[in-house]
This record gives structure tokens, C-alpha cells and sequence, in this order.
């Protein structure tokens, strides 16, 4: 396929006051990714947290379905990380989201790696989810 050629990855990173633990909680439980993410309306996923090698389908606007498979969860450390992999119609995007306390609140941090013109059209819905994440 034309699109797994032109293969691009960004990187994108969000400061706000929220305390990192509550971030961290709000990322770990897939039931709440609702509250902050506006493209989100529900999740379906067979257990409360994260856990590596799971998966569900992520309901977005429209009757959207993602399929998503958890790669890695990584609550150490001074950066908390964990990381997933969303398919729908044959295009495969991979995400790596990490979170640092700040002096202020916390960091939360993104690379999406993926189909390029995909990329591009999900930074900005991406980028304003994360806001509301740490906000």
C-alpha cells in the first residue's frame, strides 16, 4: 500500500497544572479517556488499567471503531510511559505517550508514528486532547 511508504513519525509535548498522578491515573484507565479526549465517546477494553499485550476498540464521532493493542506500559521512574497501536481500515498508527511531573504540574509527551498524511491530520486533534489532559 502507497501509505505504508510514506511512513512519517512527530513528536509533541503539552505542560499544564494538573498534578502528575491524576494525569497518569487519567491515561492508565481506559474509561477515562473520555474526559479528556473530545474524539473519544467510549472505550470498549476487558480490564480497568493498562496492561501490555491487551487490546479494545477505541468509539470515536460517527460510528468510528479503532482497534487498539497496548505495546507497553511503563509506570517508573521520573517519566511514566506506555505505548499502543490503533488500526482501522488497513492503516496502523503507533503511539508512545510519556508523563513527567514539572514544577508547575506535569509533561505529558507524545510520538506518533504512522501513514504520513495521517500523521499530519491527527497532531492537531492530538494536541488538543493532550491539553485537556493536563489542563
Amino acid at each position: 500500500m502507497i501509505l505504508d511508504r510514506l511512513r512519517l513519525t512527530r513528536t509533541t509535548a503539552v505542560c499544564g497544572p494538573c498534578p502528575v498522578d491524576e494525569v497518569w491515573d487519567r491515561y492508565l484507565r481506559p474509561g477515562r479517556w473520555p474526559e479528556w479526549s473530545p474524539q473519544i465517546r467510549s472505550v470498549t477494553y476487558p480490564a480497568g488499567t493498562l496492561r501490555p499485550g491487551t487490546g479494545g476498540v477505541v468509539h470515536g464521532p460517527g460510528g468510528l471503531r479503532l482497534g487498539f493493542r497496548v505495546l507497553d506500559v511503563d509506570p517508573a521512574g521520573p517519566v511514566r510511559a506506555w505505548s499502543w497501536a490503533v488500526t482501522a481500515a488497513g492503516v496502523r498508527l503507533e503511539l508512545r505517550h510519556t508523563v513527567e511531573a514539572t514544577p508547575s504540574g506535569t509533561r505529558t509527551g507524545l510520538v506518533v508514528r504512522g501513514p504520513a498524511p495521517v500523521v499530519l491530520l491527527y497532531l492537531p486533534v492530538a494536541r488538543l486532547a493532550l491539553r485537556r489532559l493536563v489542563g
